[in-house]
């Protein structure tokens, strides 16, 4: 089967962003065929000209389907999709619009959530990462919820002395926030003010921003808790690389955060009010300082979500939208239902 992923090439870093590009590889070992589709452009009018641009493109290219990450990727699929059957992945903020505060939706980025409602009957399939991104899915009987799987051989325990390598200080308690500290949703101030609080000259709050995908497993090593205050996520990828390098973890009850945590020891979810944040944080440093490091990789192989293992997901779902199955998709370990149930907000 032969694949066309098409999404954002906006990024300054990268042609086409780690995590899909780590979902094109999983696929590839799985015997699917990938080439990418990289768009350059801004707002809705630059993806529409690169839906123009596309059908020129498949006038010479033939694939079995095509794969849209984020809705305005889609439109440019669907425009220049021809009859070629259109994959819509729903990543986030694409379904739900631009949290600017708790509950709170910046009224302009509603936009989205529109084109996502209008584009649905034009497509195969609907993957959402997370139950509260699929919220915004209506039509129900093409919907999946897949969220992203985690390269094993990357994100996983190291012993080895990351601190040392990163220039990072051997005396200190190191709480991790690794998103954009001026990027409104992942609410940054919650962060410093829970560490503010503790009082704790010994611990230091680090925002190594930005790193490259192949330092973050490094830094997930190095220190002693990860933070993630954001006001809203859909199945943030940070959390299940984290979990895989048994790193302790302090993150707001947002997306499938919750469900990804589980029960696992040393790892927690929290409201957004800041005396429950820090109180969670001491909880998780403590349990660092006494423990070392959790069992989160235990929690993401019995949830299914190695790379490998949703890519396989992917693949039963190729072959429902290329008609050479009309059997229901096998269950996953993540089964909808029971992400539906968690993490909602």
């Amino acid at each position: 089967m032969k694949v066309l992923f098409v999404c954002s090439g906006n990024s300054k870093n990268f042609e086409v962003v780690p995590f899909i590009k780590e979902q094109g590889d999983s696929l590839v070992r799985r015997g699917i065929e990938v080439d990418y589709y990289p768009i350059v452009g801004k707002g809705l009018a630059g993806y529409l000209k690169a839906g123009l641009q596309l059908r020129k493109h498949l006038q010479t290219k033939q694939y079995d389907l095509i794969h849209a990450h984020f809705t305005l990727s889609g439109w440019s699929a669907v425009l220049g999709a021809r009859k070629t059957p259109v994959i819509l992945s729903l990543m986030g903020s694409d379904a739900y619009g631009e949290y600017i505060g708790v509950n709170k939706i910046k009224f302009s980025s509603r936009y989205f959530t529109l084109l996502t409602y209008l584009i649905q009957p034009f497509t195969k399939v609907l993957i959402s990462k997370s139950a509260n991104i699929e919220k915004y899915v209506f039509m129900k009987d093409k919907s999946y919820i897949v969220p992203n799987g985690i390269n094993k051989e990357k994100f996983k325990p190291s012993t080895e002395d990351h601190r040392t390598e990163l220039g990072l200080p051997l005396d200190k308690k190191l709480v991790l926030f690794l998103g954009n500290k001026t990027n409104i949703r992942k609410n940054y101030p919650l962060a410093k003010q829970a560490v503010d609080s503790l009082n704790r000259p010994d611990v230091e709050l680090i925002n190594p921003f930005p790193v490259t995908h192949d330092q973050i497993p490094k830094y997930l090593n190095a220190v002693d808790v990860l933070v993630v205050p954001s006001l809203m996520e859909g199945s943030p990828n940070v959390i299940k690389e984290a979990m895989a390098c048994n790193c302790p973890i302090v993150s707001t009850d947002m997306g499938d955060a919750k469900w990804v945590l589980g029960d696992t020891p040393g790892c927690y979810a929290t409201s957004f009010d800041p005396a429950d944040f820090a109180q969670k944080l001491k909880l998780s440093l403590d349990f660092a300082e006494k423990h070392g490091r959790t069992n989160g990789a235990q929690r993401i192989k019995n949830l299914g979500l190695d790379a490998d293992t949703v890519a396989n997901r992917i693949v039963d779902i190729y072959k429902v939208a290329v008609n050479q199955t009309d059997k229901p998709v096998t269950p996953a370990p993540f089964a909808p239902l029971e992400v539906q149930h968690v993490g909602i907000t």
